[in-house]
């Protein structure tokens, strides 16, 4: 498609890529990728994998017919098949010194806006509600769910704003 830049990668007959950056990728049939997303090197999809609006996915595998639609990073992963991973969703590789790796596998169903620290396994079916930050690894077919309690502070906001005037902090 339009505004695509391809580079060192195989892309699979009937595979759709919008505005898109595809670096040293091995892509398969049927696929559909974009707008904005960045695919970077040593990435392997499957077929009917889809690859939404700004995603950056790196030295992963994302299985047949598994969802990544939009606004998440994807490092260091193998994703199975039918797999649908939430919108602002990571997978965090990284904790400034090594990098780790994440498995999610067949048929599991990670929430939008969730955090998976590697290293981690998400085991076959299983579902990570949205907004959870998983640290550990979640068994086949088990629901995870981790969020602190929400507290309402009253006329909170009210007293930060007027911290933030008198220390001139706020416009």
């Amino acid at each position: 498609g339009p505004f695509s830049q391809i580079k060192g990668s195989r892309i699979g007959s009937g595979t759709r890529v919008l505005s898109s950056v595809i670096l040293e990728a091995d892509i398969g049939t049927h696929n559909n990728i974009g707008p904005y997303s960045y695919i970077r090197p040593n990435t392997v999809t499957g077929s009917e994998v889809k690859i939404g609006a700004f995603c950056e996915i790196k030295r992963s595998s994302v299985g047949r017919k598994s969802k990544v639609p939009h606004l998440s990073y994807v490092g260091d992963t193998e994703i199975g098949s039918g797999v649908n991973i939430g919108a602002s969703s990571v997978t965090v590789n990284y904790n400034g010194f090594s990098k780790f790796k994440t498995i999610i596998e067949d048929e599991a169903f990670i929430g939008s806006d969730t955090m998976l620290i590697a290293p981690v396994r998400i085991g076959r079916g299983a579902i990570v509600a949205a907004g959870s930050v998983i640290t550990r690894d979640v068994p086949q077919d088990a629901m995870a769910i981790e969020r602190a309690k929400q507290r309402n502070i009253r006329k909170g906001a009210a007293k930060y704003r007027k911290r933030k005037w008198e220390q001139k902090l706020f416009p």
